[in-house]
């Protein structure tokens, strides 16, 4: 069993990486092992059972799609670009429905 106090983060290498970069990827590679390791969607989970379920399902379902696409692009550019604040964005859609990420 691997211990839960590790995250191997998929999308970042080996070298330097900044920390809000770091807490973007770790944030979306917890998202990304749930779906996948975890089966978040295969039947643990009454997604039907209210409108604030079903709600939830529709954003991680968004949210993981759009990481798929995002973890593969090289984006080192300021702060200030679109690319980060669309990043930024993202996190925030996950951290308010963090909640519904157990399995």
């Amino acid at each position: 069993m691997v211990p839960s106090n590790i995250l191997r983060i998929d999308s970042l290498g080996d070298g330097w990486c900044d920390k809000d970069e770091v807490m973007l990827h770790a944030s979306f590679q917890l998202l990304k092992d749930c779906v996948e390791k975890e089966a978040l969607f295969d039947g643990h989970v009454d997604w039907a059972a209210t409108d604030e379920t079903v709600a939830a399902k529709a954003e991680l379902l968004a949210l993981y799609e759009w990481w798929k696409v995002r973890s593969v692009m090289v984006i080192d550019e300021p702060l200030e670009t679109s690319a980060y604040v669309e990043d930024t964005a993202m996190l925030m859609r996950l951290v308010n429905v963090r909640w519904a990420l157990w399995t």
